[in-house]
């Protein structure tokens, strides 16, 4: 009996191995790509597409989930340097699988100036190459996208750390806007 139970574990453990690789397999748009069309509500309910942002530059960064350590850590660096975004001409949207009513307690208890974005079933996540579906739970990857004003991809930034992502984008920013 024992036997048995032994290959079932472990036969489920490869199955969920399995998942998470082929699902981190998903390709990531690559610089020079159009940023796949999307139509999300951000905390406040509001519909957000990607058509709005044409003319500007774009910073989606992805993140797993509201209020854990990491991600608060990255929403705070981007809060924190926005003036020098906006200086720079980009709008900053965060994006995670979270419902529009906990990105607003998050956005309020943070004060975050900027849109986070509901990708609750995770459609936009996907197709960029971001989502970790586990079966049970999904979460978004921590990878950020920096999207020119014609709406391509300039760069991409796969696995970033929370601590130094903006400061990333803000400084390829300013180089390709010269």
């Amino acid at each position: 009996m024992i036997f048995w139970l032994s290959i079932a574990v472990v036969l489920c453990v490869v199955l969920l191995l399995w998942r998470v690789v082929a699902a981190g397999k998903a390709a990531l748009p690559v610089v020079g790509q159009l940023l796949p069309e999307f139509s999300l509500p951000d905390q406040y309910g509001a519909v957000r597409t990607a058509a709005e942002f044409h003319g500007r530059w774009l910073v989606l960064y992805f993140y797993p989930r509201d209020n854990t350590p990491g991600c608060t850590r990255q929403a705070s660096c981007f809060r924190d340097d926005m003036q020098e975004f906006v200086a720079a001409g980009a709008v900053v949207c965060g994006i995670s699988v979270d419902n529009s009513e906990k990105h607003a307690a998050f956005a309020r208890e943070y004060k975050l100036p900027y849109a986070l974005l509901a990708d609750g079933e995770g459609a936009l996540a996907r197709r960029c190459g971001s989502l970790l579906n586990l079966g049970f739970i999904r979460f978004a990857r921590r990878n950020t996208f920096l999207v020119d004003p014609q709406g391509r991809i300039a760069k991409v930034y796969v696995g970033v750390n929370p601590a130094r992502n903006a400061r990333e984008v803000l400084a390829d920013l300013k180089e390709l806007n010269r």
